[in-house]
C-alpha cells in the first residue's frame, strides 16, 4: 500500500494525528497541509497524489473552493469531503461538485481506511474481477468463432465481443484489451470466409439469411405503422453498435428499449449503396433499373443519396395501401441540427419522420483529414467516447427530448459501421477504379486474392454494371486498398484510421433499435 499517496488538508491537522498514524501504519503515505492554498500548490507540485481529503470549514479558502481549483487541475483526481457542517445544503453543494465520499467528523481511522478501500481498491477489485471473467470467456469466445457459426450465432459473438470492449474500458484492464482486440482480428477473419461462402446467396435468396439492408424498413419500421403512433425513424450514418452501446445510456433517460435487433449492410458498406437500399427497399441494381434518375454510379458527378426522399416515398407507395404521411430530414451541419431542433415538435403529425444525421460518418471520413481528429478519435475507445461527447450535446438529442413522453415509437438504426484499418494490401488498377480504401470498382483489378472478395457478376451480387468489363472487389478483415505508386506514404496516412466498405463485422452487423416512452 506504499505507492498510494494521500493529499490531507485541515485547519486541525495536529488533531488528527491518531488518524494519520492509523493510515501510516497501514501502509499509506500521507502529506498534511493546513490550508486550501497549501493543499493547491502541494497538489500542482506533486504529480503522484492519488487521493484528496479536504475539509470543508478551512479559514481564507474553503474546502469547496478548494475542490474547485485541484478540479481544475485533474478533474479525475478521487476527492474526500469531511466536514462538521451537516447542512444539506452543503453536502448537495459538494456532491455536485464530484466528490468521491462525504465524511462527518469526527471520524475514526476505519471509516477513512473504509473510504480509501471504496476509492482505491474498488477499482483494483473491479478490474481485477473483469480480467479474471474474460480470462474465463475467452476459450468460450474461442470456440464459437471455430465452431461453424450461423448468422445469428456471428451477431452473438460480436455482440460478446463489444460487451467485453466496453466493460475493459470502463475497468482500465489494458493486457486483457490487447488480447481481446487481436481476438477480435480472429473473428473477423473467420466472420470474412462466412460472408464469402454465403452472401451471393442470401441477396439472390437461394439460402436463409439476415435481414439485409433493402428489407430493413419492410421488417423493422413499417409494421409499427399499424399501431398509429407517430414513428421517428432516426437513421445514424455510420453507426457501430458499440457506438450504439454509448447512445442507448443517454437515451434510457427519456426512452426504454423494447427490440434490440440486427441486419446485414449489403457490400460495399457504403452510404451510397447501403443507405439507398434502405429507403426505396431494392438493391442498387434494381433502383438502378426501376429509378434510373435516382441513381448515380461512383464515376457518376454529383451527390450519391440526393433522393433518398423520393426513393422512401416509393416504398411506402408500394408497401402501404393507406396513404402515409411522411417527412424526410436530412442534418449534415449545425444549422440543419438547429433546424431540427426547432422543427421536431411539428413531425408528430406524421405517420413517419426519417431523420438522417451524417454527423458519424463526416467524423469518420474528416479522421483521415484533420490531424485533431486523428488524435480525438485515436482508437475504439476514443471513438467511442467522442460519440458519446457528441450525442449528448448534439442538437438531436436535444430534438428527441422534446418529444419523449409524446407516446411515439422512435426507431434508432444506421446503414453501415466502420472498422479500424491496419493492413495495407496492394491493388492495381486503371484510372477509372473508384477511390475507396475498403472496395474498389473498376475493369482489369489485380489484387492479392486471399485478402478480397471478388464479384466478376455484379448483377448476382445486386449491384450496378458501369462497364461489361467491371468488378467488384471488397476488403476482408481490417485490410485497405493501396496503390503501389507512393505505397508507403498512403500506407502510413490510413493505418490505424476509420474505414468502411468492406467486409468486417462492425461494417456489416448493423444494429436496429425500438424504443418507446418511458
Amino acid at each position: 500500500m506504499d505507492n498510494i499517496k494521500i493529499l490531507w488538508a485541515d485547519d486541525e491537522i495536529d488533531l488528527l494525528k491518531p488518524q494519520l498514524l492509523f493510515l501510516e501504519k497501514k501502509g499509506y503515505n500521507v502529506v498534511t497541509v493546513s490550508n486550501g492554498y497549501d493543499a493547491i500548490d502541494e497538489y500542482q507540485q506533486q504529480n503522484d497524489i492519488d487521493v484528496v481529503f479536504l475539509d470543508e470549514s478551512m479559514p481564507g479558502m474553503t474546502g469547496l473552493e478548494t475542490l474547485a481549483k485541484i478540479k481544475q487541475v485533474n478533474t479525475n483526481v478521487p476527492v474526500v469531503m469531511i466536514t462538521k457542517n451537516e447542512a444539506e445544503t452543503v453536502m448537495e453543494e459538494a456532491i455536485g461538485s464530484q466528490i468521491d465520499d462525504y465524511l462527518i467528523k469526527p471520524v475514526n481511522p476505519n471509516q477513512i481506511l473504509l473510504t480509501l478501500k471504496k476509492i482505491i481498491d474498488n477499482k483494483r477489485l473491479v478490474r481485477e474481477k473483469t480480467a479474471s471473467d474474460y480470462q474465463q470467456d475467452f476459450r468460450q469466445i474461442f470456440m464459437d468463432i471455430n465452431s461453424g457459426l450461423d448468422y445469428l450465432d456471428w451477431v452473438n459473438v460480436y455482440k460478446k465481443i463489444v460487451n467485453w470492449e466496453i466493460k475493459l474500458d470502463e475497468s482500465h484492464t489494458e493486457e486483457m484489451a490487447d488480447i481481446l482486440s487481436m481476438q477480435k482480428s480472429e473473428a473477423n477473419s473467420e466472420f470474412s470466409k462466412y460472408i464469402t461462402k454465403n452472401y451471393l446467396d442470401w441477396v439472390n435468396d437461394r439460402k436463409e439469411g439476415p435481414i439485409l439492408s433493402h428489407q430493413l424498413l419492410r421488417a423493422k419500421v413499417l409494421p409499427h405503422l399499424q399501431k398509429k403512433k407517430p414513428i421517428f425513424l432516426v437513421v445514424l450514418d455510420n453507426l457501430r453498435f458499440d457506438q450504439w452501446k454509448v447512445v442507448e445510456r443517454i437515451l434510457q433517460n427519456n426512452f426504454r428499449v423494447q427490440e434490440e435487433d440486427f441486419f446485414f449492410s449489403i457490400l460495399p458498406t457504403s452510404t451510397q449503396y447501403s443507405r439507398n437500399s434502405i429507403f426505396a427497399g431494392m438493391l442498387p441494381s434494381d433502383i438502378q433499373k426501376h429509378y434510373r434518375k435516382y441513381w448515380r454510379n461512383d464515376t457518376d458527378e454529383g451527390g450519391k443519396n440526393l433522393y433518398e426522399k423520393e426513393l422512401l416515398q416509393s416504398q411506402l407507395d408500394r408497401l402501404v395501401r393507406e396513404p402515409v404521411k411522411m417527412d424526410y430530414v436530412k442534418v449534415t451541419n449545425v444549422a440543419h441540427g438547429q433546424q431540427l431542433e426547432d422543427q421536431v415538435l411539428n413531425y408528430l403529425n406524421n405517420d413517419i419522420t426519417a431523420i438522417v444525421y451524417n454527423f458519424i460518418d463526416m467524423l469518420s471520413h474528416a479522421r483521415t483529414e484533420m490531424e485533431v481528429l486523428k488524435e480525438l478519435a485515436s482508437d475504439e475507445r476514443a471513438y467511442r467516447s467522442l460519440t458519446n461527447s457528441w450525442f449528448t450535446h448534439s442538437p438531436l438529442w436535444t430534438a428527441l427530448q422534446k418529444v419523449s413522453g409524446k407516446d411515439i415509437t422512435l426507431i434508432v438504426t444506421t446503414d453501415h459501421g466502420t472498422i479500424r484499418v491496419k493492413q495495407p494490401s496492394k491493388v492495381v488498377g486503371d484510372k477509372d477504379t473508384t477511390t475507396n480504401l475498403r472496395y474498389k470498382l473498376g475493369r482489369n483489378l489485380r489484387y492479392e486474392a486471399k485478402d478480397v472478395l471478388e464479384v466478376r457478376d455484379p448483377e448476382e451480387a445486386g449491384l450496378p454494371r458501369p462497364n461489361v468489363s467491371s468488378a467488384y472487389i471488397f476488403a476482408k478483415d481490417d485490410k485497405y486498398f493501396l496503390y503501389p505508386n507512393n505505397y508507403n506514404y498512403y500506407n502510413n496516412y490510413f493505418r490505424n484510421t476509420f474505414q468502411h466498405g468492406g467486409i468486417s463485422m462492425e461494417e456489416m452487423i448493423c444494429p436496429v433499435i425500438t424504443l418507446s416512452d418511458r
